[in-house]
């Protein structure tokens, strides 16, 4: 299970993170509130302002970045209840696995989509003469059909699995584990490895693409170039900046913790140590915390990938600050009429 399983008991230790409920409830409503603004004026900008037929492939996976964010957004007031309720869950249990569900579908095609948007990158600028002949949008559909049933087959098993359990007097969605339960604990342990072992085959592949960028941008800043192709080398280097930072900010300590966290919980290492179960729950909090940013700070890269997007947003503050001062002057105008 890679999911929010928290609270954890086995038969020596019982270990919860009291600092989880007030932190999550307020974290949470701060995500559910600046991310649904954010993630949907995204969407509705992709498709208002650009054409459909003449999307290129970065930003199609950029809309199904938006997607995927939206999707875990909607959940979050069912977490921010759960955690209110100091870990009780009182809705229909139904509710409890979609939102585990929609939690990894989220992790894991924000992952999967910032690769691609770092290997198309790559190709962009190491060769940008076969990417601008090659038909990207249709090859950027079929990749996201793909990201999304792959991860989506992956999720399934949450919506049909029993996610409650009782634990001192609590219903808990998607926490505790049974650590005498050896064969189950085992199958997963192997399950929770896996995952971590991809990720970060995954992030290798996005360091060294963007590595790459970097490289051969700092390569052709050596040659003269006009003003305008400085400004488009400065925006992809901030583009690279923007996709590791959401990678090390976001998912990268989750799943440093997560398989140290799976072994001690499952009884499989340092059994009986509850100082260092109780050190690596609460380590396991703060990172689901962090993965959970993702969804504000993935809007801050398409700022950086696409020049009308900037262009809009621009206008657009432009437009509200143009207001302010023409009505301050009305104001000050009226005042003076006044006196």
């Amino acid at each position: 299970m890679e999911n929010l399983t928290m609270a954890v008991n086995d038969s020596v230790c019982t270990v919860d993170s009291e600092f989880r409920y007030p932190l999550f409830t307020a974290f949470y409503s701060l995500v559910f509130i600046v991310g649904l603004m954010a993630n949907c004026y995204v969407l509705w900008l992709f498709t208002h302002v650009y054409k459909m037929k003449r999307m290129s492939a970065i930003k199609i996976y950029m809309i199904n970045l938006t997607v995927a964010d939206l999707l875990f957004i909607i959940t979050l007031p069912l977490w921010i209840i759960y955690y209110h309720q100091k870990g009780d869950w009182t809705l229909n249990p139904f509710l409890c696995n979609l939102s585990g569900s929609l939690f990894f579908v989220n992790t894991y095609c924000s992952i999967a989509f910032l690769a691609v948007i770092s290997f198309n990158r790559y190709q962009a600028v190491t060769k940008p003469l076969e990417t601008a002949q090659s038909s990207l949008r249709r090859c950027g559909v079929m990749i996201s059909v793909v990201i999304w049933v792959i991860i989506g087959a992956s999720a399934s098993p949450y919506l049909f699995m029993d996610g409650l359990n009782k634990v001192n007097n609590k219903t808990r969605c998607f926490e505790g584990y049974k650590p005498e339960d050896t064969n189950s604990n085992q199958v997963v342990a192997i399950t929770h490895l896996l995952i971590v072992a991809c990720f970060f085959l995954v992030f290798i592949l996005i360091l060294v693409c963007n590595l790459q960028i970097i490289r051969t941008l700092r390569i052709q800043s050596v040659q003269p170039r006009g003003p305008k192709n400085g400004d488009v080398k400065q925006r992809a280097l901030w583009m690279v900046c923007a996709v590791l930072g959401v990678f090390i900010i976001c998912f990268v300590p989750h799943h440093l913790i997560d398989g140290p966290w799976t072994m001690a919980v499952l009884g499989l290492w340092r059994r009986g140590d509850c100082d260092l179960l109780q050190t690596l729950n609460d380590a396991h909090q703060v990172t689901l915390c962090l993965a959970g940013l993702n969804c504000i700070l993935d809007p801050i890269l398409y700022c950086f990938a696409t020049k009308k997007f900037r262009r809009h947003l621009s206008g657009k503050f432009q437009m509200i600050t143009d207001r302010r001062k023409s009505s301050r002057s009305i104001t000050e105008t009226g005042l003076s009429m006044e006196l």
